[in-house]
């Protein structure tokens, strides 16, 4: 229990922080805004998120935690892996593909995840009598077979991150491959902290 508390608390405080201080006092206030007013936004985001957590967590209480955990590793690596392993090794690797790989193996997962027995078509417990899915027994609409989405998924963002790569001629993007691999490897040109 102490570590799932640990994690949601951790999860929270990051979301609450990176919505008050990279969306509201970035964005919306263009760097202007008070320490008060990023704690207020914090706060406010901390509770709201977790109010929808609560909501979402309901109907999966019966469900295995561990089959969860796996669950969200798909969808996060089905949205982030090809972008990233892309963009540390192709040098022609452009904003388009990262975008394509991104949103297509997030929505491919996501959608996966729908249709499979996880969310109907799984039957009952002989034990309990309680419907294994999210959605009661006598709902099916499932068609794919598999529960873990990301053998289909990570493939099909692969696939889109180099569809909008090569569809895209970005010449920039080859020079600026070389700038970052430096940058990255050496630390050269690396920006200061900002004061919070």
């Amino acid at each position: 229990f102490a570590t799932i508390l640990a994690v949601v608390a951790g999860l929270t405080l990051a979301s609450s922080t990176s919505v008050a201080h990279d969306l509201y006092n970035s964005v919306f206030r263009n760097g202007q805004a008070t320490d008060r007013e990023e704690i207020r936004v914090a706060k406010i985001t901390a509770f709201i998120l977790g109010g929808i957590a609560i909501v979402l967590a309901i109907p999966a209480q019966n469900l295995n935690i561990a089959f969860l955990v796996a669950l969200a590793f798909a969808v996060a690596a089905s949205a982030n892996l090809p972008a990233i392993i892309y963009n540390m090794f192709w040098r022609r690797f452009n904003t388009r593909g990262a975008v394509w790989s991104i949103y297509g193996g997030l929505i491919s997962s996501l959608g996966l995840v729908f249709f499979s027995p996880v969310m109907s078509g799984k039957g009952v417990d002989a034990v309990t009598g309680k419907s294994l899915s999210l959605f009661p027994a006598s709902v099916d609409f499932s068609w794919f077979p598999l529960e873990n989405p990301a053998i289909v998924s990570v493939p099909i963002a692969f696939f889109l991150g180099w569809l909008g790569t090569v569809t895209t001629r970005d010449r920039e993007a080859v020079m600026e491959f070389d700038e970052l691999e430096v940058r990255s490897l050496t630390g050269a040109g690396a920006e200061e902290a900002i004061s919070h």
